[in-house]
């Protein structure tokens, strides 16, 4: 099943997500279909928040991405409860998008490195050191767990400056290649 993706000014994108179990209803079926949502968008990442779901899981293919990176290469993973508990101190600008914010895009600071704690789609338990454009994909997706999307991570001026496209976006002014609610 293809979800529609929340678009910027839902309320699932702002409220911080809760932790689920291995008795979470039909959970393969939903990372599935998260997987489908995610690359009928063409997006790299998605998390619940972004189809209504404030639970803390999100999908992430990094694939594309392959030839630039050999950490990429055939990097397609589920990642139920994460836990960021480390970042570096060396931080990098990169341009971003996001599918809960169709055709926006700014160039957000983020650290370089993280060290998260996940569980994957078995419920079996990672403890990794993510770098590069990884860890950039996943601290975005990361931040929709915590009801954050990356215009927060911008300065408050530039912050200002998009707010009347912000505005409009939540109220249904955007474009968007995929089902959108």
């Amino acid at each position: 099943m293809i979800y529609p993706i929340v678009i910027f000014g839902a309320e699932a994108l702002r409220k911080p997500s809760v932790a689920i179990d291995p008795e979470y209803p039909e959970l393969k079926k939903l990372i599935e279909d998260m997987f489908l949502t995610m690359g009928q968008a063409d997006g790299c990442g998605l998390a619940a928040p972004q189809i209504g779901k404030n639970i803390r899981l999100f999908v992430v293919d990094c694939s594309a991405w392959g030839e630039e990176d050999e950490n990429c290469k055939d990097y397609r993973r589920a990642f139920i409860n994460p836990e960021i508990y480390e970042v570096s101190e060396e931080t990098e600008l990169f341009n971003e998008g996001c599918l809960s914010l169709p055709g926006m895009h700014e160039d957000v600071r983020r650290p370089i490195a993280i060290k998260m704690r996940y569980l994957d789609e078995n419920f079996e338990e990672h403890d990794e050191l993510f770098e590069g454009f990884r860890a950039r994909v996943l601290q975005h997706e990361y931040d929709h767990l915590e009801g954050k999307v990356f215009t927060d991570r911008l300065a408050p001026l530039r912050r200002q400056l998009l707010k009347s496209k912000l505005l409009a976006m939540s109220k249904g002014k955007y474009r968007a290649a995929y089902k959108t609610k």
